[in-house]
């Protein structure tokens, strides 16, 4: 068995598709060298380890590899631990250590901007030579753009963060979404306007604009439904002041507390506002969920 590897090398936060482009580039050298195609990550920022803070993403390192595998086809996501000895790896042994010794890689694929090894020492120009002097074959992907903006994770961060999730949608190449366990709420949903699900995100993930949201639930079972989602305080039946993401589906009459629930955003309806009684806002949900309906297909 041919347990050679080509690797696409980065970060991957959100998998967009300035990310698409090293990762097909990975799949179509595998195939032409009739070897195992693969991408290689951390489990956490490399920012935050260094400095302690907690660095928002667009996705946990499950999500990530996910969506390497079925969005381009990538075999294999090797997600190493980024610590102590990880920060403080010279940049050969990065590549003759880790890459190829532990995981066969035979030719390495990389962005314009990829730095590697202890303080960052490694970039692509010596990748390059690295590569030439050792027989290793070696992609260096460039800058991609869109719109005259060049994609990056920072930049869909923010448009998230301004509630722009149609343009972010186009970056990443697929929906942004969030992925948590379903909790109790404090019921009020149930008793006064809609069931809703509550969900409790993954730690680190973006902050997302507060207010309503169409979104598309995709439920244990494997069925999706419509839904509106509420991030926010829900400033009219709580006085918590604790941000959550509060989803009713539309049609939906069951349990989940407890279950795996994902959302895709696909956009952006309203602000968060307080309406003068639970009534106001029973037939303001009923007014999302029609246009809900009218965007998720």
């Amino acid at each position: 068995m041919n347990r050679s590897t080509v690797i696409a090398l980065g970060f991957f936060d959100g998998v967009h598709i300035g990310h698409g482009e090293l990762l097909k580039m990975a799949v179509r050298r595998a195939q032409e060298r009739s070897c195992r195609s693969a991408a290689f990550t951390f489990d956490r920022s490399p920012r935050e380890f260094v400095t302690g803070k907690p660095v928002p993403l667009l996705t946990t390192p499950s999500e990530r590899a996910h969506i390497i595998r079925t969005q381009y086809g990538v075999q294999d996501v090797f997600v190493e631990p980024f610590d102590q000895s990880m920060m403080t790896m010279p940049w050969e042994d990065f590549i003759s250590e880790l890459l190829v010794r532990k995981y066969h890689a035979v030719h390495l694929v990389a962005g314009h901007d990829f730095r590697f090894g202890h303080k960052n020492e490694g970039d692509v120009e010596k990748l390059k030579s690295y590569c030439a002097a050792h027989s290793l074959g070696c992609d260096i992907i460039p800058r991609v753009e869109k719109d005259g903006v060049t994609v990056s994770s920072t930049y869909i961060r923010s448009l998230l963060e301004a509630g722009e999730v149609r343009r972010a949608t186009e970056f990443l190449g697929h929906y942004f979404s969030v992925e948590g366990t379903v909790r109790h709420g404090e019921g009020i949903g149930k008793k006064a306007l809609f069931p809703t699900a509550n969900l409790i995100p993954e730690e680190h993930i973006i902050a997302l604009k507060r207010g309503v949201y169409a979104t598309r639930a995709h439920l244990p079972n494997g069925e999706t439904r419509v839904g509106v989602t509420n991030v926010g305080v829900r400033p009219t039946v709580s006085d918590k002041n604790t941000v959550t993401i509060e989803t009713y589906l539309v049609g939906f009459d069951g349990d989940l507390y407890g279950q795996k629930l994902q959302l895709d955003f696909f956009d952006y309806l309203r602000e968060e506002k307080k309406f003068s009684s639970t009534q106001e806002l029973h037939d303001m949900i009923a007014k999302n969920a029609r246009e809900a309906e009218m965007i998720v297909k």
